[in-house]
């Protein structure tokens, strides 16, 4: 579904990304993890356009990603949750998920994925008339993911979900990813919970400092050595 070949990127002339190459398969949760400052979220950056690559090439079910706008990112099916939630805190909840859904093909699906993600998420549906800036860290976050899926997403991109939340939310936001999955939407998941993240993944890719380092299924990444001692503290 995904691919990335040999992707090199740089803020000026601070070389962040080096001949990196992920592949994402339909179905698949697949995790990049790595320490803060490793180039995680400048991946997904690029994939949604929001950078542009300087070589390399991302292609999605084969179209070139280089080629086309952000908006027309959103519009072929590959959605990101950024990091930070980037609610729209004047905004009710119902609001912000119906920001979501502004593509032509959104639009149309508006009412059942409304249902979809109040069923999913009936905290939200509690909250509807609520505006987003008065909820809790962990409600804002589930929004942001709500809000993503809303765009009727074929590959959702999720940027640090976990980033300060509570030992007991970050369980939440981990059940909640592997829910969608199980609805069929395939993910491509950047963290720093190396754990939670690798536990739920299909496969995973470790970066550090913009180069990939290991790659392999979650659960042998998990009893790998060097995973253990630098990221687990085992």
């Amino acid at each position: 579904m995904l691919k990335i070949e040999n992707l090199n990127f740089s803020y000026g002339d601070l070389k962040v990304l080096w001949d990196v190459n992920v592949e994402v398969t339909e179905g698949e949760i697949v995790t990049v993890v790595g320490a803060n400052g490793a180039g995680k979220s400048t991946i997904l950056k690029n994939i949604s356009r929001l950078e542009k690559p300087g070589s390399g090439s991302i292609t999605f079910n084969g179209v070139d990603i280089a080629k086309l706008e952000a908006h027309e990112v959103v519009e072929i099916g590959v959605v990101q949750v950024p990091e930070g939630r980037k609610i729209f805190p004047q905004m009710t909840v119902t609001e912000n998920l119906r920001m979501g859904s502004y593509t032509r093909k959104a639009r149309q699906n508006r009412d059942a994925n409304m249902d979809r993600v109040f069923t999913m998420l009936p905290r939200l549906k509690e909250r509807e008339k609520q505006l987003g800036g008065t909820m809790s860290g962990g409600e804002q976050q589930m929004l942001a993911i709500a809000r993503g899926l809303m765009a009727d997403p074929k590959l959702l991109l999720l940027d640090e979900p976990s980033l300060g939340l509570s030992p007991l939310l970050v369980k939440s936001v981990f059940a909640i990813i592997s829910e969608i999955s199980r609805q069929g939407v395939t993910i491509l998941l950047v963290e720093q919970n190396v754990f939670q993240s690798l536990k739920i993944a299909n496969r995973g890719y470790v970066l550090e400092t913009g180069r990939v380092v290991l790659k392999d299924n979650g659960a042998a990444l998990l009893s790998n050595d060097h995973i253990k001692k630098a990221y687990l503290g085992i």
